[in-house]
């Protein structure tokens, strides 16, 4: 599956910014997604994840509460809705895709990945 994020942009701390990983392939309604960011000289982290069915979930701690994962795989889609950003959320944000859902998720357990889009929040 081909993945392509976007939706990145520059904000205000504590305002909002939807991404969205569209996908290409038939079979992505089986895939779970999954959103990494890293920010300049740090490691890929996770951020959030979601089954392919779409009921389940999993958030990284740092982003509970602020971010929601959802998808529509009718449209071959996952969006990920940031809310209240701060500035420490600036990063370079990808989307990723694995057959298994894995908890907690790494970033060596997703076999494909999107180019990156980028979210600045300033202060």
């Amino acid at each position: 599956v081909q993945l392509q994020a976007s939706g990145g942009g520059l904000v205000q701390a504590g305002g909002s910014l939807r991404l969205s990983c569209a996908a290409s392939g038939r079979t992505f309604s089986s895939y779970t997604v999954a959103w990494f960011r890293q920010a300049p000289g740090n490691e890929r982290e996770f951020v959030a994840q979601i089954s392919w069915t779409g009921p389940s979930t999993y958030y990284a701690d740092s982003v509970k509460g602020r971010f929601t994962i959802s998808r529509d795989n009718a449209k071959n889609t996952v969006y990920l809705q940031m809310n209240r950003l701060k500035p420490e959320d600036t990063a370079v944000y990808y989307c990723a895709a694995a057959f298994k859902y894995y908890t907690p998720p790494r970033s060596t357990d997703f076999d494909s990945w999107g180019r990156g889009t980028l979210v600045t929040v300033s202060s």
